[in-house]
């Protein structure tokens, strides 16, 4: 049991391998990040996001977990989003589940402590990249939306099949996206069960790494049904906010993975309403000089790429 859990953390921070140091929100420079357009093949500034921004509803910062410098960005933009759109801003988070929502509720409008909040929130060992957006949600007064689907309920539908999802109760289900939900398929499944055989031989490596499950225990465990369910949940949770909220303009943070290609939560949101437009932005942890990146690599990644730490010419 416990191989599998660490299987599926290290999906969970499918961008790279978590680290449990605790990172700052700091003061960043054009040289720690560039961004890069993909529609118009260039470099450029933070507020061609924003404007662009203007076209859409929902953004999707897909993220490295553990890249301070991309958690400065986001903030940034979070603050600059709400600088132009005011009270019809929203922040949306992978790293808060559904079942939590009254929770982060209370906090955000005063009634329990920050202490309090963080222990009965499960949050994130790393929260404390989080909070300076969570704190600017709190003091502006804008929703800040717990998106994703409870990590007991991802274990349980990759152990034993979407099926057994059915038999939980209607509070349970209420976690999580409307049964029974899309699964991942093309292109995108196969870069999920391609995860998997990366993960499989770093095992191998002298790389500390989460260990993969026993495959003598786990025979046909299979990490789509789970990692959709991430997926579906998110992109629902975006949805009925927006249906709630038709002038909202949403930012939603969420691992790399999930949009990456506009695949995953993207797909998803499209089940639940085409209408809804969604920019995506993806983060990529270079560490190379400008000069030596490969843009054109990136393109298919997203709307715009944001390069972080990259070295000076």
């Amino acid at each position: 049991m416990n191989v599998l859990k660490n299987f599926l953390i290290s999906i969970v921070f499918m961008s790279g391998i978590f680290k449990s140091s605790f990172s700052q929100i700091i003061d960043i420079s054009k040289g720690d990040y560039i961004i890069y357009s993909a529609k118009e093949g260039k470099i450029v500034e933070p507020s061609a996001i924003i404007d662009d921004f203007a076209n859409y509803n929902v953004m999707f910062y897909g993220e490295q977990h553990n890249d301070v410098i991309t958690h400065n960005v986001q903030y940034m933009l979070l603050q600059m989003i709400y600088e132009k759109y005011g009270d019809k801003t929203a922040l949306s988070m992978e790293m808060l589940d559904r079942d939590v929502q009254y929770i982060l509720d209370e906090y955000l409008e005063g009634f329990i402590k920050e202490s309090y909040f963080q222990k009965d929130s499960r949050c994130w060992p790393n929260y404390k990249d989080y909070r300076p957006m969570v704190e600017f949600a709190k003091s502006h007064k804008f929703k800040v939306i717990a998106a994703n689907a409870p990590f007991r309920y991802v274990n349980l539908v990759n152990k034993f099949g979407l099926d057994t999802l059915m038999l939980l109760s209607e509070q349970a289900k209420k976690a999580m996206a409307p049964l029974p939900y899309g699964l991942a398929d093309g292109d995108y499944a196969e870069k999920l069960r391609n995860l998997g055989k990366d993960d499989s031989s770093k095992k191998k490596s002298k790389t500390k790494t989460m260990p993969m499950p026993d495959s003598t225990k786990t025979k046909k465990y299979d990490i789509i049904p789970g990692h959709s369910l991430w997926d579906a949940t998110m992109a629902y949770s975006v949805f009925q906010f927006y249906k709630s909220n038709p002038d909202s303009k949403i930012l939603h943070l969420n691992g790399s993975f999930h949009t990456e290609e506009h695949f995953g939560i993207v797909q998803r949101l499209k089940e639940f309403d085409s209408t809804i437009k969604p920019l995506v932005v993806t983060s990529v942890s270079s560490g190379k000089k400008l000069s030596d990146i490969d843009f054109e690599k990136y393109k298919k990644d997203g709307d715009y790429i944001v390069f972080t730490k990259t070295k000076p010419e």
